[in-house]
C-alpha cells in the first residue's frame, strides 16, 4: 500500500524551474533514496511533503490525503505523522539537549513528566548520547548534532521520516550510527525517504533510489542493480558525470 503519492509535482522561484512533472510513491514500510546534484530541489520535495512549500501544479498525498492546499491548522495532523530531520539538526540553541527531545512530547501528548523523562533518556540512549541530555547544542561535535536531530525527529514515533543529508560531513562512527538507525525504523513499519550524496549509505539502507535531474526523474532502480551498476544515469551520477546523468551524450 502507497502511503506518499507526488504526482505530476512542479516547482518554480521566479524564473527558475525546479521540478516539472515528478512523480512517484512510497510504500508503506519502504525507504526511497531521492538522489540529484546539488540545486536539483530534492529538500523542496521533502519540505513540500510537510507543507513548508507549495507545489505550483501537482498532488502530494499522504496516507491517500492530498495535502498540497491544506493550511496550517490542516497541516498540524500530518505533521504528527510525518517527520523531518533537518539536514543541520535544527536544534533550539538555548534549550538542553533533554528540552530539545522534550519539546515535541510536551506540546502534542499528554504523557506525565516522568513518562517525558523516561523515554527522552531512552531515546537518547539509543542514539549512544547518554549523558548528553544536560549539554547545549554549542556544547555538541556536527555528528552528535546530527544524530539529536533524528533523536527528536522520531521521538513521537512517526509513520513516516523524511530524512535530508543525515550523513554529510559525519566521521565512519556517526554514520553508521545513522545507517544503523534508519535500518532498524525501517524493521518497525516506519516509511522514509533519503536525500543523500552518500552513495554507500542509500546502498545501505534504501529499498529504491531515485534520480532527479533537471527537474525531473530520470532513473529508478533497487539499491542491489545500483550497486551492481545496473542503471548507467545512476552509474553516471555515481562517476560524477551529471551530463550523461539524464541519458545525454
Amino acid at each position: 500500500m502507497e502511503l506518499i503519492r507526488v504526482e505530476d509535482f512542479c516547482k518554480r522561484f521566479g524564473d527558475k524551474v525546479v521540478h516539472q512533472g515528478v512523480t512517484f510513491a512510497v510504500k508503506r514500510g519502504e525507504c526511497l533514496g531521492l538522489l540529484g546534484g546539488s540545486g536539483s530541489g530534492k529538500s523542496v520535495i521533502l519540505r513540500s511533503l510537510i507543507g513548508l512549500e507549495k507545489p505550483d501544479t501537482g498532488e502530494i498525498h499522504i496516507d491517500e490525503t492530498e495535502i498540497s492546499k491544506f493550511t496550517e491548522r490542516q497541516l498540524i495532523s500530518i505533521r504528527k505523522k510525518v517527520a523531518y530531520a533537518f539536514q543541520g539538526g535544527a536544534l533550539f540553541d538555548s534549550m538542553t539537549v533533554f528540552d530539545n527531545l522534550a519539546y515535541p512530547l510536551l506540546e502534542h501528548t499528554k504523557l506525565s513528566k516522568n513518562e517525558i523523562e523516561n523515554k527522552v533518556l531512552k531515546t537518547l540512549a539509543d542514539f549512544d548520547l547518554k549523558g548528553s541530555e544536560n549539554l547545549l547544542p554549542s556544547n555538541l561535535s556536527g555528528g552528535m548534532q546530527k544524530r539529536v536531530g533524528l533523536a527528536r525527529a522520531i521521538i513521537m514515533e512517526p509513520e513516516i521520516i523524511l530524512y535530508d543529508e543525515p550523513t554529510a560531513g559525519l566521521d565512519p562512527f556517526n554514520t553508521r550510527v545513522i545507517q544503523e538507525t534508519i535500518i532498524r525504523l525501517k524493521k518497525t513499519g516506519v516509511t522514509s525517504i533519503l536525500v543523500t550524496h552518500d552513495m554507500p549509505s542509500a546502498i545501505a539502507v534504501c529499498d529504491r533510489i531515485l534520480l532527479l535531474v533537471r527537474g525531473k526523474i530520470v532513473a529508478e532502480a533497487t539499491a542491489r542493480d545500483v550497486m551492481d551498476g545496473k542503471v548507467k544515469e545512476i552509474a553516471n551520477f555515481m562517476e560524477g558525470n551529471p551530463r550523461r546523468s539524464d541519458g545525454s551524450r
